[in-house]
């Protein structure tokens, strides 16, 4: 299947929300614990220095999204972060290598220097293969880092790419 990432726009908020919230349910990716609705899903968005969409140029739907933004401020504000959302049944066809390298690539575009990853959940493999297949390198593991839907903590593996 073919896939193209563009800018988000308002007019996708309904495809992006629902992928997002999707993620943010199933708690074992991102920070975040709230879902976003319309309002504040498009507030978010476009805050992020890019929001990226992956359409299938096939169906013309929108599968997977990623946020950009920097990781911090002043002498450290070089180094972005950002965090990936694929559609659950569009989850194993390649979409997460297209985002992840779209995103490398418009980081390095937006005059970062590195892209860092603050919390990939330790038994997060697929997205550890991928980021390793990608030149990322881990930095160690802290444990009991993120903490689970079901309250036990899980070990978090920070990493980093220069872009």
């Amino acid at each position: 299947m073919p896939f193209e990432v563009e800018p988000y726009t308002k007019k996708e908020i309904h495809s992006a929300t629902k992928i997002w919230n999707e993620v943010v349910r199933s708690g074992i990716a991102f920070p975040q614990e709230e879902e976003l609705d319309e309002i504040s899903g498009d507030e978010f968005f476009k805050s992020q220095s890019f929001t990226g969409l992956a359409r299938d140029t096939e169906t013309n739907e929108i599968v997977a999204l990623y946020i950009l933004h920097p990781n911090n401020v002043g002498r450290c504000g070089h180094i972005c972060n950002a965090s990936y959302a694929v559609r659950s049944d569009m989850r194993g066809r390649h979409v997460g290598k297209i985002i992840v390298t779209h995103c490398i690539k418009k980081a390095g575009e937006l005059g970062f220097k590195i892209l860092q990853f603050n919390a990939v959940v330790a038994e997060n493999f697929s997205a550890r293969k991928l980021y390793a297949n990608l030149g990322f390198t881990e930095l160690g593991t802290i444990p009991g880092g993120f903490r689970m839907p079901d309250g036990t903590f899980a070990d978090i593996v920070p990493q980093y790419i220069k872009v």
